[in-house]
């Protein structure tokens, strides 16, 4: 055998990750006098780099030199690659004008292999620096260099750029290939630019090119990210036609699309087809149907899917854990997501900042903020410094537990630490101040808020607007308002019902109308709330047919629940309507509706109140009957209007009873 017999067979091992028959090929093409070349060398630093031992290949180099053979361009470009892959870009651009300075000038190669490794970081003006010192020295940019640099824009979020320099690559008649296309696809997609990747796409079939599945899957999960699912769908569909089969890449786009959009019987149905068709499923393809199952809340489907996965030996990593973990804290399970934790670590998973924050929402959600707190100082411990998230979720914590002093010191603290907070952070903390009516406060976060550039959005101004008009401070609610629509923020069904309930309970019913209208007008639709509202206001006025008509209204594409019929009855016993009441009342099981406590408290109330207290007391017996517990209240009624009729001994034995 000679040197190049030898090369093949180092090259196939190497090929193969095979380091130890290499080192033998090697030592025993030495053994036998067969002097290793610039080839043999460049296979050996080439295989070395692309593992990412990159010192190991400098180690080799200089055995190279020192056995009196040259590196070449091809040795120093593997050795940058090998520098840029690892990210190393200062020891990258040594290895350049090393390569300089030894008399070889680099080429083409040579400097995509850099703009490469700067796009990956994300430095991308360096990036461009290095494009045009190319040009200027006579090198024309071929189809990589175009490429690579197009992708490094869209990472760095400079889409105009991008779009611009693949006109530019176009004009250059630089041929643009399957590659390139596939880049700018991607890369109008992530920037919500759908619409324009489905015209360059057919542009790109009408050149004559045949888009890849890579093109598609593109598309595909363009069309499910913008909410087109029927037209992702479609597309799928049409795969086989085009002589294209799914992989398993695409079948995770639609199962994730799928899921996405409440569909995960049919994402389902998509997994099982796969085993159908050869395609094996990932750990993506389950961590997205356990999503889409834990938001059902099928906890025992989403275990043997769990199960189903562990046995087909496909390692769950921490994305799976912590969609696991987030359903079980959702559901208030926040020790048995603690177990899962604890299995995660002793599988080798690491939890990462976002297992850190589920568990602390979990414990907030409960209200056991102590505990919360331990997983924040833990996750400190552990070396993974809280974000804004992690301030955010504690805050939330604190303001739900009427605890606010120490989400302000918790706020001070975040900023104190460089972090900067968020529309949520002080949307949260506004909210909590409005209502412990601390609206002086308030106002004040929300000027610091607008001042340092944080944009408040509909539920900011919703919180403000709330709290002024619980203070009554009709002329400042409406200021805000104002302010809001001029910022182009558009307000909300729960704005709306804000200003439709401080009107109402102020009797300005007619006002509250007049909002309603023009909600209806910007597109908002009124909800069951809305409805609600306006019926209590008209039932406080003692209007009971304006009542009846906002009731129905509603019906118009809503469906009145308990509470709706609870305002009419209420509304009806107390303009002295009883039997109406009592009609509506007697009605409600036929509406597939069950009166509950306030409901039955209400007729009570008024049948004690029009002396039919026979009747009441009846009533008052049947809520046990239909599985309902007397409350204080039920009590109470019922008392007095035993002590109205000068029933004494009969409201004292309920008394008795009572206590």
């Amino acid at each position: 055998p000679n040197c190049i017999t030898y090369n093949c067979l180092i090259q196939g091992a190497c090929n193969l990750g095979q380091w130890k028959e290499a080192t033998r090929l090697w030592n025993e093409m030495v053994a036998m006098n067969i002097i290793p070349n610039v080839v043999t060398f460049n296979i050996l630093v080439d295989a070395l780099c692309k593992e990412g031992l990159v010192s190991e290949a400098e180690g080799v180099i200089d055995t190279m030199i020192q056995r009196g053979e040259q590196p070449n361009i091809f040795t120093y470009n593997t050795l940058m690659d090998g520098y840029c892959l690892r990210g190393k870009m200062d020891e990258a651009n040594k290895v350049f004008y090393l390569m300089i300075f030894k008399g070889i000038l680099p080429d083409v190669r040579s400097y995509s292999i850099l703009i490469n490794g700067y796009c990956k970081c994300r430095r991308v003006d360096e990036a461009m620096r290095l494009f045009d010192e190319m040009t200027q020295k006579g090198l024309i940019p071929d189809n990589v260099t175009y490429t690579t640099l197009i992708g490094g824009l869209y990472l760095a979020g400079r889409d105009v750029a991008a779009k611009e320099l693949f006109k530019e690559m176009s004009a250059s008649r630089q041929p643009v290939n399957v590659v390139t296309y596939s880049t700018m696809l991607d890369g109008l997609c992530n920037h919500g630019n759908l619409d324009e990747a489905l015209e360059l796409f057919q542009v790109m079939k009408d050149s004559g090119m045949i888009p890849n599945i890579v093109c598609y899957n593109i598309i595909i999960d363009g069309l499910c990210k913008s909410g087109r699912i029927e037209d992702a769908r479609e597309m799928f569909s049409s795969l086989p036609a085009k002589g294209l089969h799914p992989d398993v890449i695409t079948c995770d786009i639609m199962i994730n699309g799928l899921c996405k959009e409440g569909l995960p019987n049919e994402a389902y149905d998509l997994f099982r087809k796969m085993e159908d068709h050869g395609i094996l499923p990932n750990c993506f393809t389950y961590s997205c149907l356990i999503q889409g199952i834990c938001n059902l809340g099928q906890w025992k489907e989403a275990t043997r899917l769990w199960n189903e996965m562990v046995a087909m030996n496909i390692i769950p990593n921490v994305v799976t854990f912590n969609i696991l973990v987030d359903a079980l804290c959702k559901e208030g399970l926040v020790s048995d997501a603690l177990g899962l934790v604890d299995t995660m670590i002793r599988r080798g998973e690491q939890p990462d900042i976002i297992t850190y924050n589920t568990l602390m929402d979990g414990y907030c959600l409960r209200g056991e903020m102590d505990e919360a707190n331990k997983v924040f100082d833990l996750m400190i411990f552990k070396g993974i410094l809280p974000d804004v998230r992690s301030h955010s979720i504690l805050i939330n914590g604190y303001c739900k537990c009427r605890r606010v002093d120490e989400a302000m010191r918790l706020f001070d603290e975040m900023t104190q630490r460089g972090l900067i907070p968020d529309t949520v952070t002080y949307t949260t903390l506004i909210d909590s101040l409005c209502k412990d009516k601390l609206i002086t406060d308030a106002f004040k976060l929300f000027s610091q808020m607008k001042n340092k550039g944080i944009l408040p959005n509909c539920f900011t101004y919703s919180c403000l607007i709330q709290g002024i008009c619980n203070l009554g401070q009709w002329k400042e609610a409406t200021r805000l308002w104002n302010e809001m629509v001029a910022m182009n923020i558009i307000p909300n069904v729960v704005t709306f019902n804000i200003l439709v309930d401080a009107l109402c309970k102020e009797g300005l019913v007619f006002d509250a109308e007049g909002v309603v209208d023009t909600m209806i007008q910007r597109g908002e639709q009124p909800n069951i709330i809305t409805y609600n509202t306006l019926m209590d206001g008209y039932c406080l006025r003692g209007e009971m047919d304006e009542a009846r008509r906002a009731f129905d209204l509603m019906n118009d594409g809503l469906v009145p629940n308990i509470v709706c019929y609870s305002i009419i009855i209420e509304g009806l016993c107390k303009s002295g309507r009883i039997e109406d009441a009592r009609e509506i009342f007697s009605g409600l099981t036929v509406k597939g509706l069950h009166p509950d406590v306030f409901t039955y408290n209400i007729m009570i109330n008024g049948m004690c109140k029009e002396g039919l207290l026979n009747e009441a007391y009846g009533l008052f017996r049947k809520m046990e009957d239909h599985g309902y517990l007397s409350d204080s209240c039920s009590y109470n009624t019922i008392i007095k209007g035993f002590l109205r009729n000068n029933d004494t001994s009969k409201a004292m034995q309920l008394l008795e009873e009572m206590v």
